[in-house]
C-alpha cells in the first residue's frame, strides 16, 4: 500500500508541474518580462502547504495561476469532510529563474517511507519533512522563447 500510495502522489505531483508549465508557457508574454517575472515563487516561501499567498482577489494572469497552483497543491481538487485531500502529502511548489527566460519549476512532498533525497540542487523544500530521505521531488525546465527576435 505505501508503494502505491507513494506512486500516486508521484503521479499528482506530474499532474500539478506539468499545469504550471502549461500556464507559464500559455501566459509567455507576461513570463518573458525582462524587469522581473510575476511567476517566481523563492525556495524560501513555497506555495501549497504552509502558504501564506493571498488569494481573495487576484488581478493579473500570474497571480490566478499561481492562486490556482497554490489551492490544488493543498488539495483543493477533492475534499472529504470538508478538508482537502486532493493532492500529496505536505505537498510545495517552487519557481526560480536559473537564467534569463528559464524556468525551474519544483513540486515536493512528503514520502511515507525513506528513500533516496532529491539532489542539492532542488532546494524547494528542503529540510521540511524531518529526513531529507523523505522529501520527493518531480522538476521540470520551461524556456520561454523571444517571439520578438529576429
Amino acid at each position: 500500500q505505501q508503494a502505491e500510495t507513494d506512486s500516486y502522489q508521484r503521479t499528482q505531483g506530474l499532474v500539478l508541474l506539468r499545469d504550471i508549465a502549461a500556464r507559464i508557457n500559455a501566459n509567455h508574454g507576461q513570463a518573458f518580462d525582462t524587469t522581473g517575472s510575476p511567476y517566481l515563487v523563492p525556495t524560501t516561501a513555497p506555495l501549497g502547504t504552509g502558504s501564506t499567498m493571498d488569494c481573495t482577489a487576484p488581478t493579473t494572469t500570474p497571480d490566478i495561476d499561481l492562486c490556482a497552483w497554490d489551492a490544488a497543491l493543498k488539495g483543493a481538487a477533492e475534499t472529504s469532510g470538508g478538508n482537502n485531500v486532493g493532492t500529496m502529502i505536505a505537498a510545495r511548489g517552487c519557481i526560480t529563474s536559473p537564467a534569463a527566460h528559464t524556468y525551474l519549476v519544483e513540486v515536493v512532498w512528503q514520502g511515507l517511507t525513506p528513500s533516496a533525497a532529491p539532489p542539492s540542487t532542488v532546494a524547494c523544500g528542503a529540510n521540511s519533512y524531518g529526513a531529507e530521505e523523505q522529501r520527493r521531488a518531480v522538476t521540470t525546465m520551461v524556456q520561454i522563447g523571444d517571439i520578438n527576435a529576429p
